[in-house]
């Protein structure tokens, strides 16, 4: 009796390229979804530090304790109610590049340091009686009879129509109320960072100059170098302080 073997070859089926492309599709797919879950489930300080972790209280407490014991900032201003104000302006330190985000960080704090001496000051000082800073041509935001807007809380908010746009933006009353800037630290802060997005933050990223000149203009193109340089010397200190460069063109 004769045995006959049969061997069964296995059939080998060719892998189209347009299976392979699919798969690769699927994929990169995977991987790109699997990037944008672990980015939301990253803490901040992986992915970049956020503003409280540059804004520690040390930081602020090496700006505020160089006022003199008796300003009025002193019980006014903190690194609780900045934060607290922070809640409304969330983009603020969010600029391009972790870099570009600790040098707009330190701009703020280096104008506001100015403007208030260290946060000594809660408004302005010495204003004569008859300056009511009410420009009329803003029908917009008409001035309230007896009341004053001069420059009130980090970043010294002047003028009616910032009163009024401030106070539309963070829901007080800017124009009958204009005070509030200067006995509601939280408000306070808000107009400042208020200001800061409107006016300011275009400008941060051609340099610091020009977020003088979006400020203080009459301080630009050699009318006040005292006061440039100050400002100056504060942002390169606050860089400083958070480990990155201040960048070109300091100066306006």
């Amino acid at each position: 009796m004769h045995l006959t073997h049969h061997l069964s070859l296995a059939v080998f089926r060719p892998i189209s390229l347009k299976m392979v492309t699919q798969q690769r599709m699927m994929s990169h797919l995977f991987a790109i979804t699997l990037a944008i879950i672990l980015a939301g489930a990253l803490p901040k300080n992986v992915m970049g530090q956020s503003v409280a972790d540059l804004v520690t209280q040390d930081f602020f407490n090496g700006i505020i304790n160089q006022a003199p014991a008796g300003c009025p900032g002193k019980n006014f201003y903190s690194r609780d109610t900045f934060l607290q104000a922070l809640n409304s302006y969330s983009d603020f330190g969010k600029l391009g590049s972790p870099d570009d985000s600790k040098r707009e960080v330190a701009a703020f704090f280096a104008h506001t340091t100015h403007e208030t001496g260290f946060f000594c000051n809660k408004e302005e000082k010495d204003v004569p009686a008859t300056k009511n800073y009410c420009n009329t041509n803003y029908q917009r935001y008409p001035c309230t009879p007896g009341k004053r807007y001069f420059g009130r809380g980090p970043i010294q908010l002047s003028w009616n129509y910032n009163y009024g746009a401030a106070g539309q933006d963070n829901r007080f009353d800017g124009l009958n109320n204009p005070e509030i800037v200067a006995t509601d630290p939280v408000v306070s802060f808000r107009t400042a960072l208020w200001y800061w997005m409107k006016n300011v933050r275009p400008s941060v990223s051609q340099g610091f100059g020009a977020t003088i000149r979006a400020i203080n203009p009459v301080e630009c193109d050699g009318k006040e170098p005292v006061k440039v340089k100050a400002r100056i010397d504060l942002y390169t200190k606050y860089c400083g302080q958070f480990g990155v460069a201040p960048g070109g063109n300091l100066k306006c």
